[in-house]
């Protein structure tokens, strides 16, 4: 690490080729902290020299998802929408010719509290996947939610966190492929063997497809194959599915949650560990762990290529999202009133004046 940011808040060091490899791959990189309260982006100066963070006030911000020029988040107890406008983002009040990109609020499903995890754009809606009720479902405002699918283990869509399902993979439009932390049917059951209890299930055939896995998480599909990482060992694995197994790509000294791929790249999300966490103080890493970033992937050769490390505000990731052709994107939240002064119609984009 050879370069640094005062001690403000969302302060972090970073490898001098960061901000260099974002600008050559046109890509910005989107986190959610739940811990902060805040989706945080990460762009690179175009002096290749500096990244540029912007965080943003969300309530408890978990999964995320991108299709195109659209955004959806979890939060505490809503999913929200977002669009992108490249328009109204070159005409921004706060901060005109700045930013190429400008995701604003489009609309909120109200869900209620039911720890909504990963997201996804399907053919027909919103999927999420919902925690508390040990199921997917999908979020179109007709119910607070509505249930589609559960694991053949669970009895009935009731609350509980029985099983802490968390991870989506969205495959031609549908959810595909999920990891939860264990089989429970009882609540919070899944915490009797949280070290080694995990499990990927298909979602097609409602078949295990691997257990005993390391707390699971952050699924993900990369040229027609499914990778995800083991939280609790460390571990970035390619899961192969024809011989349900998997084969380790890298073993880290830290706990890995948050996958996104772009480009011969990985970035991978880290999280430090809560020292009055009971979860957190089984698990075997060093002192050298307690962290929280992204570690930089070069698939082809395997390589670590990069690092951001958090220094101040951001000590647990859950979601990373690569967001494409994205050099200087700005997020607006529904706390702030400005994003209530941009109008988009059909073939145009104003910004109202404000009020004197």
């Amino acid at each position: 690490m050879n370069k640094s940011m005062h001690l403000a808040p969302f302060s972090a060091r970073y490898s001098s080729q960061v901000p260099e490899l974002l600008n050559k791959l046109n890509c910005s990189i989107a986190l959610s902290t739940y811990q902060a309260g805040k989706v945080v982006i990460i762009s690179p100066h175009p002096d290749n020299e500096k990244l540029i963070t912007l965080p943003r006030t969300f309530r408890k911000p978990m999964g995320m998802a991108v299709q195109e020029n659209r955004m959806v988040i979890t939060t505490k107890d809503e999913v929200i929408t977002l669009q992108n406008s490249r328009e109204l983002a070159a005409h921004y009040p706060n901060k005109q010719n700045t930013y190429d990109s400008l995701w604003l609020p489009r609309s909120t499903h109200y869900t209620g509290m039911v720890d909504m995890h990963d997201v996804g754009f399907g053919d027909d809606g919103i999927y999420g996947i919902n925690t508390s009720f040990s199921c997917i479902c999908k979020i179109d405002g007709e119910y607070n939610f509505t249930p589609v699918w559960k694991p053949f283990f669970i009895d009935k869509v009731t609350p509980g966190d029985l099983c802490h399902m968390n991870g989506m993979v969205m495959r031609d439009g549908k959810p595909k492929y999920i990891t939860a932390l264990g089989t429970s049917t009882t609540p919070r059951g899944w915490k009797d063997n949280i070290i080694n209890g995990g499990i990927l299930m298909d979602v097609d055939t409602n078949k295990i497809l691997l257990d005993k896995l390391a707390m699971p998480h952050s699924p993900k599909m990369y040229n027609g194959e499914l990778y995800l990482l083991t939280s609790a060992s460390g571990e970035f694995i390619k899961v192969n599915l024809q011989e349900n197994s998997y084969t380790t790509l890298k073993k880290f000294d830290g706990f890995c949650r948050g996958l996104s791929f772009y480009g011969d790249f990985a970035f991978i999300g880290f999280s430090k560990l809560r020292k009055n966490s009971s979860t957190f103080a089984k698990l075997s890493f060093s002192d050298k762990a307690n962290f929280s970033g992204i570690k930089i992937v070069h698939m082809p050769t395997n390589a670590e290529v990069g690092e951001i490390t958090y220094e101040t505000s951001v000590d647990e990731i859950y979601e990373v999202l690569v967001l494409e052709n994205q050099v200087r994107p700005n997020i607006l939240n529904t706390h702030d009133e400005i994003h209530k002064y941009s109008l988009a119609i059909p073939g145009t984009t104003f910004w109202a004046r404000k009020e004197e």
